[in-house]
């Protein structure tokens, strides 16, 4: 199995904390609200693709995406995974900048000591895990290249692989797709929103155990 390398955190200035701060308001999504902070905001700058009216008839006109409607099979999925592009170009672009002003050692110190105990992953994990919460797409090509770059280990990546599996994208989803159930909700919407995050965490300990019990000597 191949390990990650010890990731050298070293002296962390105050400037790799404010671009931490603008990572976490940037994937978190609450910036999406306000009407000028909203161009600090993950999902506002990925947009989305205009729509093509697809003519029924004379009274009947449906708009689609350039994915068009019925399509199945390869080309399909090709299309689709087409249009995952722009939102994983734009979340590796901006971890990259940030990376280089700091922002990475600063996870790592700030959430190393939460992140550590909990899950058993190094603090930057936080950036990803926060980045899912959003974006799925974004938050498993941030896997990837944390991953690639040897910051964390197999292991690392199967623990935050669970956590991000369960839920995904969870913010995003539960507000555009869970919005027409929200008005017959018999509690406040935060409390299932929060109660899917702790499940999300119980999902990720429980794999953790596992690999630390029943496959503990795969990642050895």
């Amino acid at each position: 199995m191949q390990k990650a390398t010890e990731f050298e955190v070293g002296k962390v200035k105050p400037s790799a904390y404010l671009a931490l701060i603008f990572l976490i308001l940037f994937f978190s999504g609450l910036l999406a609200g306000h009407d000028m902070l909203k161009a600090f905001d993950f999902s506002t700058l990925t947009g989305g693709f205009g729509k093509i009216p697809k003519i029924l008839d004379e009274a009947n006109i449906k708009a689609t995406t350039f994915i068009g409607d019925g399509g199945s099979g390869a080309r399909a999925g090709f299309l689709f995974a087409f249009s995952l592009i722009p939102a994983v170009m734009l979340a590796l672009g901006v971890i990259e900048v940030m990376e280089h002003y700091g922002a990475i050692k600063a996870a790592q110190k700030l959430l190393n000591p939460i992140l550590k105990p909990i899950l058993g992953v190094p603090g930057l994990c936080g950036l990803i895990l926060i980045t899912d919460l959003q974006s799925t797409d974004a938050g498993a090509a941030m896997s990837k290249e944390a991953r690639d770059k040897n910051y964390i280990n197999d292991k690392d990546l199967v623990v935050i692989c669970a956590w991000q599996y369960s839920g995904a994208g969870m913010i995003n989803n539960f507000f555009a797709i869970g919005s027409a159930l929200l008005g017959h909700l018999v509690c406040l919407p935060i409390i299932p929103l929060v109660l899917m995050l702790i499940m999300k965490f119980v999902g990720a300990i429980f794999v953790r155990i596992v690999l630390n019990t029943f496959y503990k000597k795969d990642f050895e």
